[in-house]
């Protein structure tokens, strides 16, 4: 019973999978807006509703892939050592995945990472989804960081200082730098940053 569940789960992930692939592929081919549902459920030998049981939306195509890192604030805090502060802890973990060239830290040169990056960025009705997404990882992490005004304020504060990074970090590769050249005033960028939260 519970091999042919994790079978099914894994068979179901992996249609979800090719389908934000096939999805993604159009959209950086022909640009967001010139690609239909349509054209995404026949790229993927699907039929529609069955794409929309898999993404409600057309943005939620792109944006599936931010779900790894749904929650993530909130989880680093949660699961901090005892001793450790909230921004010290969310410091160190910005700073591994500019290490690790992390694209959520916006520091890595992979063409289609780039490309992925410009998709969203330009793309209005995609970048406004990526903000509601983004105030649901705030609302996350200052649940994470206790009750009230203060836990808000400071999750608001984290969450700016995350978006500004990654979109700086973003712009100087889009402009042609590579990662590894960007890497230094990335990290002094992020130690200046969170270095200036409570």
């Amino acid at each position: 019973m519970s091999e042919s569940t994790g079978l099914r789960a894994r068979k179901k992930e992996r249609t979800r999978d090719a389908i934000g692939d096939a999805a993604v592929s159009l959209f950086l081919e022909r640009g967001f807006d010139r690609v239909s549902v349509n054209d995404i459920a026949a790229a993927a030998e699907i039929s529609k509703p069955t794409l929309f049981r898999y993404f409600p939306t057309k943005e939620d195509l792109v944006l599936h892939r931010f779900a790894d890192h749904q929650g993530e604030a909130a989880r680093v805090v949660r699961d901090r050592g005892s001793g450790i502060r909230p921004v010290p802890a969310l410091h160190r973990h910005f700073r591994a995945g500019l290490d690790r060239h992390d694209p959520v830290t916006g520091l890595s040169d992979h063409p289609e990472v780039v490309a992925f990056h410009r998709l969203v960025f330009t793309t209005p009705s995609l970048a406004g989804r990526l903000s509601r997404y983004q105030l649901e990882d705030e609302e996350a992490l200052a649940d994470a960081l206790g009750e009230g005004i203060q836990a808000r304020l400071l999750a608001a504060q984290v969450g700016a200082v995350q978006r500004v990074l990654a979109r700086a970090n973003w712009q100087k590769i889009a402009d042609g730098r590579t990662a590894r050249d960007v890497h230094p005033e990335a990290v002094a960028d992020a130690d200046h940053a969170f270095g200036q939260l409570p």
